[in-house]
This record gives C-alpha cells, sequence and structure tokens, in this order.
C-alpha cells in the first residue's frame, strides 16, 4: 500500500544521506527509485542530490511551478516506479505535497519526503506544514545540538559568524551558514527571552 512519507529535520542531520541509502536499497532490489530534488538548490550540480560524507546521486529536478502529480504521471510512462523520492521537501508548495499525495492515492506509488521542519527562524516552511498536515507517516531524522541534546532549531550566520535574525526564509548554504542547535541553545543565540 502506497504511503506519502516525511522525513524532517534540522540541518546536517543526514537527510540526504538516509534518502541516498534508501534510493540504493531499491535499486539493489531491481526496483527503480524516481530522485527529485529542488531545482534552485545546486550546490552539489545541478539535477544532483548529494550528502556531506561523499556520495550522491542524478536527479530530475522539480521548480515551484511544476505539477509533481502530472510529472510523476509522464515518468510512469518511461516504466515502472517503485518509489518516488524527494530531497528538499521544505520547499515544496501546499498545492505540490497535495499533487504527491494525489500520486500516492491514484498513482498507487509511495513517496518518501526528506525536508527541514522549520526556517532559522523557528517558523514552519511551507511544504513542511502541508507534509505534516497530509504525511501518512513522519520519522524525524536527528542531529545533536553542541551540548549533547537533540537539536530541533537552526539558526543562519553571516560571513563573520554572526547570527541573523532577519532575511529570506531560504537562503541555500550548508555548514559555513547554519548551525543546528536545541530550543535553549537556539533562544539564547537570537535573544527569544519570550
Amino acid at each position: 500500500m502506497a504511503k506519502l512519507y516525511f522525513h524532517y529535520s534540522t540541518m546536517n542531520a543526514g537527510k540526504s544521506t538516509v534518502l541516498l541509502q534508501a534510493a540504493h536499497n531499491y535499486r539493489e532490489g531491481q526496483m527503480e527509485p524516481y530522485l527529485l530534488t529542488a531545482q534552485f538548490d545546486n550546490r552539489a550540480g545541478q539535477g544532483r542530490i548529494a550528502s556531506r560524507i561523499g556520495i550522491g546521486s542524478d536527479a530530475d529536478t522539480f521548480a515551484p511551478i511544476d505539477d509533481l502529480f502530472a510529472k510523476i504521471q509522464a515518468r510512469l510512462t518511461t516504466g515502472p516506479i517503485a518509489c518516488v523520492f524527494i530531497d528538499e521537501a521544505q520547499f515544496l508548495s501546499d498545492a505540490q505535497v497535495w499533487q504527491l499525495a494525489r500520486a500516492v492515492d491514484d498513482l498507487h506509488v509511495p513517496v518518501m519526503c526528506y525536508g527541514l521542519r522549520v526556517d532559522f527562524r523557528g517558523k514552519l516552511f511551507p511544504g513542511s506544514a502541508t507534509l505534516l498536515a497530509l504525511a501518512d507517516e513522519m520519522r524525524e531524522i536527528r542531529t545533536i545540538c553542541q551540548c549533547g541534546k537533540k537539536a530541533t532549531m537552526v539558526v543562519r550566520k553571516d560571513d563573520l559568524g554572526n547570527v541573523l535574525t532577519g532575511g529570506a526564509q531560504v537562503q541555500i548554504g550548508g555548514n559555513e551558514t547554519y548551525v543546528s542547535l536545541c530550543r535553549r541553545h537556539w533562544r539564547e543565540a537570537v535573544g527569544n527571552d519570550a
């Protein structure tokens, strides 16, 4: 039975690594996965999912205007898909998450989404909010704060290492830009005493 999955965490928890391992397992079992990643996140190269530990795979891309149900349906005309894997799922639109749910329901293909839950301000990404509402199953991929507690938040830093509390929700970056923290250390870093 096909389901919509949401694997979420903060930065540097290994979401892409877990996605790539799962896709590898499908291929090893002679089943074909279909990998998608956000078109504008080209840190690993256009149409490529890569992990900080050095593994990667080519992928199709999605843009904010793409109909993902139609994209999956078109891909199915070239051969069967055992599972759809979506990296950077936080960048999905509300409509695109509904399209993925429709692909699960109507095309009977499992869809596994991997992404951030919250941004550097502690706010849900639109794609993540809709996935939290619609996913059949959710799994947290854990990472740790500098204090050893589970990290659930992330701060954004500028080039000098100063913590930023404003700016656009989306800014592509890695370890040079983002640090994962527990809620207490995030509050201390951003000056949130509420």
